[in-house]
């Protein structure tokens, strides 16, 4: 699979850590930034995921700050993408299977590590449920 990824500064050692998890799992992965633990605005790295998941460049995206909630917000204001925020294995679940999200959101300060590469797991295996929930998200595209 395809897929990007971003993060602030809060997030960026859990970025770091999935990006390697992903690739050994065979992902192709581009890192949209930032580099570093230095300050940044978030919005510089996690709005290019978004646009680049928007233009179905990648299959899926993934966001990290401290907490991942201006990260999902962020990602969310752009036409066409599902973000959602997940702190546990359910949430991550439940936001592919009922919601069809195409960016996940983490919080690096919410979880450990190993939660938040589980997680990642999740959402990247869990497939969409279609059916009666299609409709609904086709018409908060339009």
């Amino acid at each position: 699979m395809k897929i990007a990824i971003g993060s602030d500064h809060a997030g960026y050692l859990y970025k770091q850590a999935i990006i390697k998890h992903l690739l050994n799992a065979g992902h192709e992965v581009e890192d949209f930034g930032t580099h570093s633990e230095a300050s940044v605005d978030y919005p510089r790295f996690i709005r290019p995921v978004a646009e680049a998941v928007a233009a179905g460049t990648f299959e899926r995206g993934i966001v990290l700050g401290g907490s991942g909630n201006g990260e999902a917000i962020a990602a969310n204001r752009v036409r066409g993408i599902r973000c959602g925020l997940c702190w546990n294995f359910e949430s991550a679940r439940l936001t592919r299977l009922h919601n069809d999200a195409n960016v996940l959101s983490l919080g690096e300060r919410m979880m450990d590590l190993p939660t938040a590469l589980q997680i990642v797991d999740i959402f990247l295996t869990t497939p969409f449920e279609g059916g009666r929930h299609l409709a609904r998200i086709q018409q908060l595209d339009e």
